[in-house]
């Protein structure tokens, strides 16, 4: 019988980044210049830096959000707002060139397990080398854990009558194939979100046709993938920190106005998006129901669709879409819940993901498994018992970089708040105020429920009905809040060193 690879001996250091992906890369640099006291280590998967950039390999693959903001605040972005995938992954590995960050990553290394001693004050994680096999194992004063909300092993894809009659092939975005030839062949793309309206466009010039098949429209805003404001200052030879500045706050400003409009005015708001599509594909199109949503516009992200190269793919006939439900596929295609047959050769699955809590990785606490759904979430970071770890968890209507420089600012102020107060462990509870406080879902569905939100919503920490016992999802807000939270205030509990603590430190339940 064959024996598993013995664990190497352990390393040890003050915190563990898991994940190498723009939240991992973006922790990493707060570490290295807020906190350069600390060691610390990146743990990835995955063979290089990327997260998402690295894995998602479809046609087209792109930013849906402006780089003035998904990318860094302290690492000028200086090309166009909308951003490919491989100028995303040359802009972090520039981060991690400049800032000397590769030494601290270490690849091919997935959790498998983290188990937190309140004895020893440490997390305990073990890790299975992908490349040797080899078991590594670590421990750690503090889990910063930034490995996405998704897994990036499977998409997500329904599971339709008839899927196995199909004589072509099936392929879900998430795991495209390196060699899929799409010349001349007939393709359907399933979805209506920000990856289909990406790989549509992509692909409408290489096959034969492409149809876009939607149970219900999105909202998209199309534009030039260009920044004026940014370009006039290029131009004027202002210096390119002050641009990023400059840009990045102008278009949060944008931001917050919209989506203040939105949610006060939303047939405003509806109108004007529907303009900006109509204007594309023409008074006699009808908009009505392939792009009308019957949702409101703040309660699902829009994707900006630059230059507006979906619409101009339906324009020119070499993409079309259909709004309907499925029926069942076919050996040909697929049969609508209205009779027509759709026939293709390849189809596309691009139906969403599925939701990741923080990697599911097996936690425990001193042997006993942690279940996150039955905690409550301290801002969207911190979890009610779980001592010494937080997860970065961005926006959905602003880029989710910015979280990523908002609790880099907060957890460097924590881990020196700790060292000041001589403490090993801290972790958020309940305060007496908030014993008989509501407890609900981790998002209220009103304010955001995409699909995949709502399909794993059951597996996510709890949130409470007071505010600092939620993820607002409100940047605007949280930008100003976060840097004033109290690290003393009563949902904080720090262990308590030598009998001569300060009387504010609180002892551990």
């Amino acid at each position: 019988m064959p024996t598993s690879p013995a664990a190497t001996p352990s390393e040890h250091f003050d915190v563990l980044i898991v994940g190498a992906g723009i939240s991992g890369v973006g922790a990493a640099w707060h570490m290295r210049h807020q906190s350069p006291g600390k060691s610390f280590c990146v743990l990835e998967a995955q063979s290089d830096f990327g997260g998402t950039w690295r894995t998602h390999t479809y046609p087209g693959i792109r930013s849906d959000s402006d780089l003035y903001t998904f990318g860094y605040r302290f690492k000028p972005w200086e090309g166009a707002p909308i951003a490919a995938a491989h100028e995303i992954l040359a802009y972090m590995g520039e981060v991690i060139e400049e800032n000397d960050l590769d030494q601290h990553i270490r690849y091919n290394h997935r959790i498998v397990s983290a188990d937190w001693s309140s004895e020893g004050k440490v997390w305990t994680v073990t890790a299975k080398r992908s490349d040797t096999g080899d078991t590594q194992v670590f421990t750690a004063g503090f889990l910063w854990m930034c490995q996405g909300y998704y897994n990036h092993e499977e998409g997500y894809t329904p599971e339709w009558d008839g899927m196995q009659d199909f004589r072509g092939q099936i392929i879900h975005p998430q795991t495209w194939p390196d060699d899929v030839d799409l010349n001349g062949k007939k393709v359907i793309c399933i979805g209506s979100g920000a990856t289909a309206a990406t790989v549509v466009p992509a692909i409408a010039g290489e096959c034969e046709h492409v149809t876009l098949l939607q149970r219900s429209p999105t909202y998209f805003t199309p534009g030039r993938n260009v920044n004026e404001l940014a370009d006039a200052l290029r131009e004027e030879g202002v210096d390119a920190d002050w641009i990023h500045k400059i840009i990045r706050k102008r278009v949060l400003f944008d931001q917050a106005k919209f989506t203040e409009l939105a949610q006060k005015q939303p047939d405003i708001v509806r109108a004007e998006l529907l303009k900006g599509v109509r204007d594309l594909l023409g008074p006699d199109y009808p908009i009505d129901p392939h792009f009308t949503p019957n949702y409101r516009p703040w309660q699902q992200r829009i994707a900006f669709v630059p230059d507006g190269d979906l619409f101009q793919g339906i324009a020119s006939g070499k993409a079309s879409v259909v709004t309907d439900h499925i029926d069942r596929f076919t050996e040909r295609g697929i049969l609508l819940k209205s009779g027509e047959e759709l026939q293709a050769d390849i189809i596309i699955t691009a139906t969403g993901f599925n939701l990741s809590v923080l990697g599911d990785i097996p936690f425990s606490r001193d042997g006993q498994p942690i279940d996150f759904s039955q905690t409550v979430t301290y801002r969207g970071m911190m979890f009610t018992g779980v001592p010494n770890m937080a997860w970065v968890f961005g926006y959905f209507r602003a880029s989710w970089t910015l979280r990523v420089d908002l609790m880099g600012d907060f957890i460097s102020r924590l881990l020196k708040h700790m060292d000041d107060k001589g403490a090993k462990e801290v972790r958020v509870e309940l305060r007496e105020q908030d014993k008989d406080m509501e407890i609900l879902p981790w998002m209220d569905p009103d304010n955001f429920n995409p699909g995949y939100m709502m399909r794993s919503l059951h597996l996510m920490p709890k949130r409470g009905a007071h505010d600092i016992w939620q993820h607002s999802q409100d940047y605007w807000r949280e930008k100003d809040e976060m840097p004033l939270i109290d690290l003393d205030s009563e949902e904080f509990v720090y262990d308590r060193k030598g009998a001569d603590a300060p009387a504010k430190d609180k002892a551990l339940a």
